[in-house]
């Protein structure tokens, strides 16, 4: 392929990125990750922050794979202060399966907590699969801090955050199962039951630990 019809097919694959149909886009984001160029990373974090379909999500964040982290992770990390929570939350997604700990820096206490529940969740997924050796202890006593929070896809999310720390992150859960909060503790307790048994599922967990919450709490009345 010659120089001028190359550049015509790039033109025309970052413009079909920002077609009003979903399957152009779909289409176009496969072939920009089967081809990665390098102008292709500025428009492929930027549709990232705005595209609506999930799949399409799916593949843009592919084609960012397909192209060098030294490239993509500085873009990516800018996004981390954007005010669109789309923005952040993909980010964080994409950092997470790219996995360059170069990025661990940018994944700071206030995404980790961030309101936006999908912000929260890309999060510690980012987080988890980015902390240096050593640093997993202090990382778990920040997400403690969020035991209790959300929906229950949220706090399956923070469960098996928890469970891929792995027994660093147990003593802090172990706090956590006295915390004054009735909902931390029975999260807290779930989690330490999921970590034991992976099969049991985060929701039976839930349930389990506030029947055992409230059978103490029958107890002290007695």
């Amino acid at each position: 392929m010659t120089g001028p019809e190359k550049d015509a097919n790039t033109m025309r694959a970052l413009q079909a990125l920002e077609s009003g149909d979903s399957s152009v886009r779909l289409r176009a984001a496969l072939a920009v990750g089967t081809a990665p160029d390098p102008r292709f990373v500025d428009t492929l974090v930027e549709r990232c922050a705005i595209e609506p379909e999930f799949f399409v999500r799916e593949m843009v964040t592919w084609a960012l794979l397909r192209h060098p982290p030294a490239l993509t992770v500085p873009k990516l990390t800018s996004q981390l202060r954007s005010e669109r929570a789309q923005a952040r939350s993909q980010a964080l997604h994409t950092l997470s399966k790219i996995g360059d700990r170069r990025a661990w820096p940018a994944v700071t206490r206030a995404l980790l907590t961030d309101p936006d529940e999908e912000v929260a969740r890309s999060a510690w997924r980012a987080a988890v699969a980015l902390v240096p050796p050593g640093d997993e202890p202090e990382l778990a006593e920040v997400l403690a801090t969020q035991l209790g929070r959300g929906t229950r896809d949220t706090r399956l999310s923070l469960s098996r955050a928890f469970v891929a720390l792995g027994a660093v992150a147990m003593p802090i859960l172990r706090v956590a199962m006295t915390a004054p909060d009735p909902q931390v503790r029975a999260h807290a307790i779930a989690t330490q039951r999921l970590a034991r048994d992976p099969d049991v599922g985060v929701e039976s967990s839930i349930e389990e630990a506030k029947r055992v919450l409230a059978l103490g709490a029958i107890g002290e009345e007695g």
